[in-house]
């Protein structure tokens, strides 16, 4: 019994099917929620049983969205209890990037379909000449919501890689569960992105948020969600980060899988360097791609210079994409620090002000750093270090405008799809 890709699935079941909408594509802006209960999930192995357990409590709703499923023993117990989910009457919506779980087979996605959960693919391409060609604009977020009460958000995908039995190439990643106030505004959200009905906010629901947004507060619990998109919020994420790093006091520490910023935030982490913070950097040592530690690299000597400690962590694949500054503010999420995801793919990051939650992080990331890494220093970094940097730039800031340039040609615009299994296909 064959068992085709999601390509072959989408050229026989959805290419007559019209789009819903691309996601992503939404104004609302979300402010600083309070009392909420925030906890950091390191690794599938934290990670992974919160997610099936609380799908296993489901009683009204799940809402998923994640960039890769691999049908591995993670794949595998997602589709279980997704389908047990639903045979008990839980309304389920799964939005799944085309090119991420690209390698879904028709059998693993009919067998959800069949048990009443809601499949949509973003963007779902068919190969050519074997190889897959919609790399650009991808749905990266990874969000689940359970009956509007609870959510995880984070980096961590649904595959066996982020868990420490897989070996050499597992992921170090983090994700957060959020209980609270917050879930409100992330299950507002995950509606909006899946096309489904979700109640507008009032001019003073929104009045308000921004009120709270310019209103400093240490109170611990406090969530704001960020995102960006190709619409109306597409440099929000890097905004935040620009902001709080011109706010720095005593300490910043960033964590990320592939850093290649743009100018801006290159110089506000030298600035904040500058200013007497302490500024550490955590990239990638054993990167999972070449290319990643390669394009990290040409920033090296300009931050060093300006006072950065960057580490590179070499135990295993680093895939996290968490930040925190001074003692109560953090952020994490499913945006990395590259063109990618400051100017392409859809991301979502929570910024969190609490204490203690900033606390376990900075322990969690200094042990990181001390005890798993190899500190770099200027005589390290690569040599031809001016032209390093000056096509770094040039690649970065073309690939800024990259959505722009295509948008001027005939190309297709990304859409989300649902998946519809039609009787007799091959499974």
């Amino acid at each position: 019994m064959s068992s085709p890709s999601m390509d072959k699935t989408h050229v026989e079941h959805l290419s007559t099917t019209p789009a819903i909408r691309e996601p992503g594509v939404v104004d609302v802006e979300y402010g600083w929620q309070g009392n909420n209960r925030v906890e950091l999930l390191e690794n599938g192995e934290a990670y992974f049983p919160r997610v099936f357990e609380a799908i296993r409590q489901a009683k009204t709703e799940i809402l998923l969205e994640t960039f890769i499923v691999f049908e591995d023993k993670v794949g595998e117990e997602l589709q279980e209890v997704l389908i047990a989910a639903a045979q008990r009457g839980v309304r389920i919506t799964a939005s799944l990037d085309g090119f991420g779980c690209g390698e879904l087979s028709t059998g693993y996605l009919t067998a959800l379909s069949e048990a009443g959960v809601r499949i949509q693919i973003f963007d779902p391409a068919p190969k050519h000449l074997g190889i897959r060609t919609n790399w650009f604009r991808r749905l990266h977020r990874k969000i689940v919501v359970v009956d509007g009460t609870i959510a995880f958000i984070g980096g961590i995908n649904f595959s066996a890689d982020h868990l420490a039995d897989f070996g050499p190439e597992a992921k170090q990643d983090y994700s957060v569960e959020v209980q609270g106030p917050a879930v409100a505004d992330i299950h507002h959200f995950a509606l909006l992105q899946c096309g489904r009905p979700a109640r507008a906010k009032y001019w003073w629901q929104r009045r308000r948020q921004r009120r709270s947004e310019l209103a400093f507060t240490d109170h611990d619990g406090q969530v704001r969600l960020v995102y960006r998109d190709n619409g109306e919020h597409p440099t929000d994420i890097e905004e935040v980060y620009r902001q709080v790093l011109r706010s720095a006091q005593r300490r910043v520490v960033i964590a990320n899988a592939y850093f290649f910023p743009g100018y801006r935030l290159l110089r506000e982490i030298r600035n904040a360097a500058h200013r007497g913070v302490d500024v550490r950097l955590i990239l990638q040592g054993q990167p999972d791609m070449l290319a990643a530690k390669l394009a990290a690299r040409m920033t090296y000597d300009y931050l060093l210079k300006s006072g950065v400690q960057i580490y590179e962590y070499c135990d295993r694949p680093l895939h996290g994409k968490v930040a925190l500054v001074d003692e109560d503010w953090s952020t994490v999420g499913s945006s990395n620090l590259d063109p990618l995801s400051l100017s392409l793919n859809l991301e979502a990051n929570v910024l969190i002000r609490d204490r203690a939650f900033n606390r376990d992080l900075f322990e969690r990331l200094e042990d990181l750093s001390d005890n798993h890494c190899k500190v770099m220093s200027v005589d390290k970094t690569p040599r031809g270090r001016v032209w390093h940097m000056t096509v770094g730039f040039l690649v970065f800031h073309f690939l800024a405008q990259f959505p722009a340039w295509a948008g001027w040609l005939p190309a297709h615009k990304p859409r989300l799809k649902p998946f519809t299994h039609s009787a007799g296909s091959d499974t």
